[in-house]
């Protein structure tokens, strides 16, 4: 299987391409590949495959889209290939294998390319990845805005390659060959000057100078008529090489007529002199994995300028100027993988000056990387490289500026007695020094902006800078490049082990050898520190360590060895924050669920939103959490270990608050999305009220509150109930009911269980009524319905006995509707008669107006067409228009019916219509299903068929 984004969009597959579908489809699949293993928001998705103001029902489009993108990559066996289409909460995630994806392979070849120490292997390579292209990118896409950024970027990136390519053959002295490859492409780009350039220079050297001189006039004048410009320096320095009759500096002179051309000479690699004093402290062996290199929807549409190929010749240091220098430490043993992080460095050390940014939390592995680029890249530095560790983050205290600058001064040759004693003069000549050279200067550990800018050097050096903050502020003031490094896939979390173990170790155990890597979170210092202990000890299985690794209570201290571990490396993170983002941190590691907002983090450290919004923006700063999507954030698992032990005594008070705050939010989304309904419960009298309660603006967002929040929730009851804390545990799960009413065949019977449990547990029959009531029709709805019947036999007594009259009306219609199933007809129209009674009694027009609509149904079943017809024309004039989209079409539908029995069946078909179009309208696909197969029982209409079969589908899709 190969996804293609360098040309027409699709999946290629043993068998052919995949039938993709039309433009939009493939839209979703490119912005996905484009961020491939990295969720893509909802929102990104709708600008990428929208031009403008995207219609009302975009989300229902893209479900469409992705649904069957999914059921083809199925088809396709995708999941055999390490393939999956998975949703995370409101966004979308495509995790593949970078290798099947062709611009992820394109980087590789070009990083290799320019490893190459000869042109001819580098002009292989060069070749290979221009041969993925097989037309512009993104072709047959509609191309929001974001996508023609990253088609644009790529297509950047491919011209820069061909620039790299005429180079290299120019280093071989094949001028003719630069030549034809570049008129073609200046064809196709007349305005790219950086072409026109590099193909005058390879007419003049290939012995055209009449042809290159031409193609500059031309250039020029185009330039002019189009845009209103002069040429730039670029052109204007080839054109003026050309008329000296100088030779550049990738080629020979021209040759005279009738000689040979000879071939350019390449020089070998400078000797680099053996790096002064050890090694800094690895924060982590780095390994693959992470985002993919490709471009992105939101990548910058300026793409850098291209690098300097390995195999071109310096320019000579001026007389007297010291040897290349070298202090960079040795290169980081057991390093694996990171191809695309590597590649993205290699990206942005082509630009002009560049400061590249390498972020990640503690322990990620952010040293091991710069150090294993810089040592794979030596030739692009031919004056030297530098390295300082600013301990940002270190015990020991950061050394002090005047410290580096004079250890930098004296590697590029000042002599002692000439280096200033003040830090700003010392600056001023560090960039007067390397404004003549090619340096790499390494700044590890910066904890701030200010402290890397004043160690900038001058000049066309490239710094890279590693730290656990992202440093926005230098991405700010000298537009820094940041290259992110993420944790481990599994996959590669194990071949790191295999690196340090051995294969034979890791192969004998592979299964635990995954889990190992799982429990070590991906995290390169947890990894190297449990293989640190198992090469100790040659006689441990990798499954006895992993078991020992599964007790959470110990797992942190089983990943500290010596000086060294996570805890010790997450500590020293920790000391820099300011106490209120501690205070936060602390109280994150008691909260049940994976994932927290603005409310629930102020719920869990007694703050308001704006207070813990602005902790969760310092923490992310620190790279202690991760912003999933807009305003949701995750912790790693070892740091969620480690801020438990921060606070372990607030456990209880942290946990009370969030459980809180979970009723508080579901209470009023249940409310926003059932205007009118009946509370389910007063609340605990202990209640701890949050300082501020999410308002939701209608109720399809209270729904998708509910939808995506489910699993926390669940997570949430169950600490609950761990903790005994049962009048909390019930009533989180009973306030999921309007979404189990919308998706009944949704698995909610375990979660009910445990709330059956907890309510006996608390001995609350109120509690234990309601819970009855609900799992007692979501039994029915699955098929269960003898279950149904002993529990809701049970249901109205209880809610006698509690005083609930709506409680035990809900549990009479409930048990109505089982033993109508079961036969028992006349007692269910029994029970649903009292429970229109209880009702009527207590007021409450919503709950009468359900009891109604049961009723009628069973009227309906009777063979009773007219009794049905009045009880649901009575529960229609109880209702407004905006009463629930469900009840309101089950009742029309119930008209229509009716009508049709009576034998008005153009009233009935009428009215079975608008039940389905209403149904459709609000996404209640059940509802219309069922008031269209009543249709298609007395009209053949092909209209009807299509939305009955489009329904099936959604549902379909949907289970």
């Amino acid at each position: 299987m190969e996804f293609r984004l360098l040309g027409t969009v699709s999946v290629e597959t043993l068998t052919g391409p995949l039938p993709l579908g039309p433009a939009k489809r493939r839209s979703l699949l490119a912005a996905l590949l484009l961020s491939a293993n990295t969720p893509v928001s909802l929102g990104r998705l709708t600008e990428c495959l929208w031009d403008d103001e995207p219609p009302s029902q975009a989300r229902g489009v893209i479900q469409g889209h992705v649904s069957r993108l999914r059921a083809l990559l199925a088809g396709a066996d995708a999941e055999a290939y390490g393939v999956e289409l998975a949703t995370l909460g409101d966004a979308y995630v495509l995790r593949l294998p970078e290798t099947l994806l062709d611009s992820q392979r394109f980087e590789e070849l070009l990083m290799l390319a320019r490893e190459q120490r000869g042109p001819a292997d580098a002009v292989l390579m060069f070749k290979e990845a221009l041969s993925l292209w097989q037309g512009p990118a993104l072709s047959g896409a509609f191309a929001g805005p974001p996508l023609r950024v990253a088609a644009h970027s790529l297509e950047e990136s491919r011209l820069a390659t061909v620039e790299q390519l005429s180079r290299a053959y120019g280093a071989l002295g094949e001028h003719h060959r630069a030549a034809a490859l570049l008129t073609a492409e200046t064809a196709a780009h007349p305005l790219r000057e950086s072409l026109a350039a590099e193909l005058m220079l390879a007419l003049f050297r290939a012995g055209r100078q009449s042809e290159a001189l031409d193609r500059f006039h031309r250039t020029r004048r185009l330039l002019a008529d189009e845009l209103g410009i002069d040429p730039g320096h670029e052109l204007a320095d080839a054109y003026a090489l050309i008329l000296r009759g100088a030779p550049g500096p990738t080629g020979a002179a021209p040759p005279k007529s009738g000689e040979a051309s000879p071939a350019a000479a390449v020089p070998p690699p400078a000797a680099m002199p053996p790096g002064s004093g050890g090694p800094p402290a690895v924060e982590g062996l780095s390994g693959g994995g992470g985002p993919s290199g490709g471009a992105g929807c939101g990548t910058d549409a300026a793409a850098p300028g291209p690098p300097r190929p390995p195999f071109q010749a310096a320019p000579p240091s001026p007389a007297g100027e010291p040897h290349p220098v070298d202090l960079l430490p040795r290169a980081p043993r057991g390093f694996h993988g990171r191809a695309a992080e590597l590649a993205a460095l290699s990206r942005s050390a082509a630009g002009e000056a560049p400061v590249c940014l390498v972020t990640g939390p503690a322990g990620v592995g952010k040293t091991a990387l710069a150090l294993q680029w810089a040592h794979r890249n030596p030739a692009l530095f031919p004056d030297g490289r530098l390295f300082a560790d600013l301990r940002g983050f270190s015990a020991a205290g950061e050394p002090a500026l005047i410290d580096v600058l004079r250890e930098f001064l004296l590697a590029l040759g000042v002599s002692p007695r000439r280096v200033p004693e003040s830090v700003p003069a010392a600056a001023a000549l560090f960039r007067s020094l390397t404004a003549r050279r090619r340096l790499l200067v390494i700044l590890d550990n910066a904890r701030d902006s200010a402290t890397v800018r004043t160690l900038l050097p001058g000049g066309d050096c490239v710094t890279l800078v590693t730290s656990r903050h992202r440093l926005e502020g230098l991405i700010a003031s000298d537009a820094a490049r940041p290259v992110p490094l993420d944790t481990l896939e599994t996959d590669d979390g194990t071949a790191l082990l295999a690196g340090v173990l051995g294969e034979e170790r890791v192969l004998a155990e592979p299964v635990a050898a995954r889990r190992l890597s799982e429990l070590c979170g991906g995290l390169p210092l947890a990894l190297r520190v449990t293989a640190a202990r198992l090469a100790g000890r040659p006689r441990w299985t990798l499954a006895a360590l992993a078991g020992e690794l599964a007790d959470e209570r110990g797992r942190l201290a089983y990943l500290d060895v010596d000086d060294t571990g996570v805890a010790a490396a997450l500590r020293l993170t920790v000391q820099h924050l300011p106490p209120g983002a501690v205070h936060q941190l602390a109280r994150l590691g008691h909260h049940p669920g994976g994932h927290y907002d603005p409310y629930a983090a102020a719920a869990l450290a007694g703050t308001d939103p704006v207070t813990a919004r602005a902790a969760l923006e310092q923490l992310a700063a620190a790279h202690l959490v991760t912003e999933t999507a807009p305003g949701r954030w995750v912790l790693h698992d070892l740091v969620r270990l480690y801020a438990r032990s921060l606070d372990p005594a607030s456990a209880r008070e942290a946990l009370i608050g969030v459980l809180d705050h979970c009723i508080a939010t579901a209470l009023a989304a249940a409310d926003t999305a059932e205007p009118g309904g009946e509370p389910c419960f007063v609340l605990p009298d202990d209640f701890r009220a949050p300082s501020a309660v999410q308002d939701f603006a209608d109720r399809a967002e209270a729904m998708r509150w509910l939808a995506t929040e489910r699993e926390d929730l669940a997570l949430a009851a169950l600490a609950a109930r761990e903790a005994g804390l049962d009048d909390r545990a019930w009533r989180i799960i009973l306030l999921q009911w309007p979404q189990m009413v919308w998706r009944v065949r949704d698995s909610w019977s375990p979660l009910l269980e445990l709330a059956l449990e907890s309510a006996r547990a608390e001995k609350d029959a109120y509690a234990e009524s309601r819970v009855l009531t609900l799992l007692g029709w979501v039994l029915t709805e699955e098929g269960r319905t003898a279950e149904a019947a002993a529990l809701l036999e049970r249901s109205p007594v209880l809610a006698r006995e509690a005083g609930d009259p709506l409680g035990e009306a809900t549990a009479l219609v409930n048990l109505a509707v089982v033993q109508a199933e079961l036969g028992e007809l006349p007692t269910a129209l029994e029970n649903c008669a009292r429970a229109v009674e209880l009702t009527r009694g207590e007021g409450d027009r919503h709950t009468e107006m359900l009891t109604l609509q049961h009723l009628a149904r069973m009227h309906l079943t009777a063979r009773r067409p007219q009794e049905a017809l009045d009880c649901a024309r009575t529960a229609l004039d109880l209702g407004p228009e905006h009463e629930e989209a469900a009840r309101r079409s089950l009742l029309l539908a119930v008209c229509g019916e009716a009508q049709l029995a009576l034998g008005d069946e153009e009233d009935g078909v009428r009215l079975l219509d608008r039940a389905a179009r209403e149904a459709e309208r609000d996404g209640y696909d059940e509802g219309a299903v069922r008031a269209l197969e009543a249709l298609l029982r007395v009209s053949a209409r092909t209209e009807f068929r299509r939305r009955h079969d489009e329904a099936l589908r959604r549902l379909a899709e949907e289970g």
